[in-house]
């Protein structure tokens, strides 16, 4: 590794300087309402929409992990990163009912599409989700890479970043988070793309790294019978999982509330969807560069976790460096900052104000801030356990949400698809839903200890892909029976919140909130997808 000279710093100090200037000039915009704090007034445009998306999306353990993922041949995993059509999804299926509804929030909409039951579930879950699991190892990873880059101790690189983050955002709010995150992502894709240029130059071009890997390297579908990425599963998971993380999970759908209208928040989430085919190329490519270049003797590295700082300070000219670090520490920022602001948006208007119907809106807002202040500290008090946590367990966290997103990703899709679908099934659904995934969670920590011919081994020991999809299919089936087993729900339950009861007035509103443009870039992008799957085939 080497380190950052005065150039790097020079370009560091740039990207800090823009950085609290965006910062210090939407902090003077008034944050006087819920809807100003939490998003942005509402009153954002597609193109902030869209970057923000990415940025909230890719943190920095995500660009270190994804090149991993191309150094350490698990190239299935690849398939987590080509879900630009499932961010469509968000736009075209979801959003008009979010948009129209009102809501701050995706456990408000399940209470105005269900009851308050579902609210206070995903709710509270939420919340302990993004504390144990985002944030902690966001600021684990983040921690890692600025100590590796700018040469200082983990804990100053943790800490610093980590308060840098919180100020902005409590002061900024959501407008703070979505502006900054636009710069993040304009620098990120800057840095990354360079590096990928520069690596592919240095390798001989594409075929040349080809060679050197093997076709087979290259290959992201395995058989069925592959004890780790079997193809069809691997299909099924990827797709439930990516409709809970894109079109159901607060700390993304917030980013689309935040547009001028539904008009500005589709066109937001179609250019989310463009950026998201980017990191196929600026991070997975890149930990390929780096895997050749170790194979031919001419870069080293022990974990495949180093391959992008490690390609990165070797191959990079002086003040280029730095921008790819600043990158990195934007990409590092911006989850941060999405996760807190995401957070505190949970605990303000689904909890806090629940409890406390009449509290003044300049109040929400100072609880708003107080909350993201109490979510900083304890992402700093949970910094020595997560630094104390092995590779394995880190890599373990990712497999996580396998087991969260089918309950959730159920009763979404059938809330919005049938109007037959109860508050009764949404409620045991969630509930039971979470149930069998802590279940989950312990069984696989503790399945050395169990009777390998038992129930609980099996459950425990199943192929994580596979768990995923069959508890899904358990858990449409259970929401499908509780609910016609029980009354069906009241008019105002399901008017325009589902397909089949959207007002002709509201279907003609949609009509014209989006054009030919838009209908045609969405077909682009599908079509890309595709052809990145049929390319990444081994042949």
């Amino acid at each position: 590794m080497q380190l950052l000279d005065t150039f790097d710093w020079i370009t560091i100090s740039i990207y800090f300087a823009v950085l609290i200037g965006i910062a210090v000039w939407v902090i003077k915009k008034k944050n006087s309402n819920t809807e100003d704090y939490f998003l942005a007034g509402r009153n954002v445009g597609w193109f902030v929409v869209g970057a923000s998306i990415f940025a909230s999306n890719i943190g920095s353990e995500h660009v270190v992990g994804l090149a991993g993922a191309g150094a350490g041949n698990k190239l299935p995993m690849l398939i987590y990163e080509i879900q630009a059509w499932v961010v469509l999804i968000l736009g075209w299926v979801f959003l008009p009912f979010y948009a129209r509804s009102g809501v701050f929030t995706m456990p408000e909409f399940l209470e105005k599409r269900f009851d308050a039951r579902s609210r206070w579930v995903l709710s509270v879950f939420s919340i302990i989700a993004y504390v144990l699991t985002k944030i902690s190892v966001t600021i684990y990873a983040g921690g890692v890479v600025v100590a590796a880059l700018l040469g200082i101790d983990f804990w100053t690189g943790a800490l610093g970043t980590v308060i840098l983050t919180g100020i902005y955002t409590v002061l900024g709010g959501m407008r703070a988070v979505v502006y900054t995150e636009t710069l993040q992502a304009i620098i990120l894709v800057i840095g990354a793309a360079a590096l990928t240029f520069i690596g592919l130059d240095k390798v001989g071009g594409w075929e040349s790294m080809a060679d050197t890997v093997g076709p087979e390297y290259l290959n992201m579908w395995r058989p069925m019978n592959d004890p780790n990425f079997p193809w069809l599963p691997l299909l099924i998971a990827s797709t439930i999982t990516g409709i809970w993380y894109w079109c159901t999970d607060q700390y993304i759908v917030q980013r689309t509330l935040t547009a001028k209208n539904i008009k500005e928040g589709r066109r937001g989430t179609i250019f989310g969807a463009l950026l998201k085919l980017l990191p196929v190329f600026l991070f997975l490519v890149p930990g390929i560069i780096a895997l050749t270049l170790k194979m031919r003797g001419e870069l080293n590295w022990d974990s495949p976790d180093e391959a992008f700082p490690v390609l990165m300070s070797n191959l990079l000219p002086s003040g280029l460096r730095g921008l790819v670090a600043a990158g990195l520490l934007a990409a590092l920022m911006s989850s941060l900052a999405s996760v807190f602001n995401s957070c505190s948006t949970l605990f303000t208007v689904d909890i806090y104000k629940k409890l406390r119907p009449n509290t003044p809106e300049k109040k929400l807002v100072r609880t708003g801030q107080f909350a993201t202040g109490i979510i900083v500290i304890i992402g700093i008090i949970w910094i020595p356990i997560m630094a104390n946590i092995s590779g394995v367990l880190y890599e373990y966290l990712q497999s996580v949400q396998s087991y969260i997103a089918p309950p959730i990703t159920a009763v979404f899709l059938l809330g919005i698809f049938s109007k037959r679908i109860n508050a009764t099934g949404a409620f045991i659904t969630l509930v039971t839903g979470l149930i069998v995934a802590a279940l989950r969670i312990v069984l696989e920590l503790i399945k050395e200890s169990l009777n390998p011919d038992g129930v609980l081994y099996y459950i425990g020991h199943m192929n994580f892909l596979y768990f995923a999809s069959w508890f899904f299919l358990f858990c449409v089936i259970l929401i499908v029976v509780v609910s016609f087993l029980s009354p069906a729900p009241s008019k105002e339950k399901v008017e325009n919140l589902t397909y089949q009861t959207i007002t002709e007035e509201e279907k003609r509103n949609n009509k014209v909130s989006y054009s030919w443009i838009d209908i045609l870039v969405s077909i682009l992008i599908i079509v890309i997808v595709i052809g990145v799957m049929m390319f990444f085939n081994g042949a």
